[in-house]
């Protein structure tokens, strides 16, 4: 069984400095190692330099390792396989100082329900690839390759398009009767529907050129 990295953040995160540096790095899986070392590298804390100063102030009282003991995964967190070849289908930026986006498990789960195989990782941003100093890390929501196009549609189905039918009724409500009558669908989005006809009739083309029409 994996570790589940999204809980596993929100778990460090709820954690005060001194009981997120209580935990011993050394004790944790690959992958668990990895979301300690993010929100030790957000919050800005020196684990070695306080962890020595905590250490001075608490001794080897009992009573303190047992409030602040780590979190011990039972998973072992390896990466799948596939993820060389893996497609990136959702991403997210972590703001230092706040919980995991709860978007991270919806659009996990919506995969998972389809029975799409994906994997959640959480990486650092380099400084060059932001404006945004603060941000230092992410989520990517990865699938295997040729799995990409199915694992976006089911989040554009069970996730985005929702989202966008509520803007899109926000916008019409804006508009005059004489303004609406000209927001046809066939007409908003005459692109989007002329791709669908494309993507209709390559598939079928090439369903009849291998004749499994």
């Amino acid at each position: 069984m994996k570790i589940d990295p999204v809980y596993l953040q929100r778990h460090y995160a709820s954690l005060s400095d001194d009981a997120l540096l209580a935990v011993d790095r050394e004790d944790l899986v690959e992958a668990a190692r990895q979301i300690y070392d993010a929100e030790i590298a957000d919050r800005g804390l020196d684990a070695d330099n306080l962890l020595d100063e905590m250490s001075d102030s608490t001794g080897d009282d009992p009573e303190f390792e047992s409030t602040h003991s780590d979190l011990a995964p039972a998973e072992d967190g390896d990466a799948p396989e596939w993820l060389d070849e893996a497609a990136e289908v959702w991403s997210c930026v972590v703001h230092p100082g706040r919980g995991p986006a709860p978007e991270a498990a919806d659009a996990r789960a919506v995969l998972l329900e389809a029975g799409i195989p994906c994997h959640l990782e959480l990486q650092e941003i380099l400084p060059e690839e932001t404006a945004n100093r603060e941000v230092r890390h992410h989520w990517r929501l990865m699938v295997p390759g040729n799995l990409n196009l199915r694992a976006t549609s089911e989040l554009d189905r069970e996730i985005f398009n929702e989202d966008f039918e509520t803007e899109w009724k926000a916008h019409l409500e804006a508009f005059s009767d004489t303004e609406l009558r000209t927001m046809h669908p066939h007409v908003a989005f005459g692109g989007l529907f002329d791709k669908v006809e494309r993507i209709t009739r390559a598939y079928n083309e090439e369903l009849a050129r291998r004749r499994l029409a």
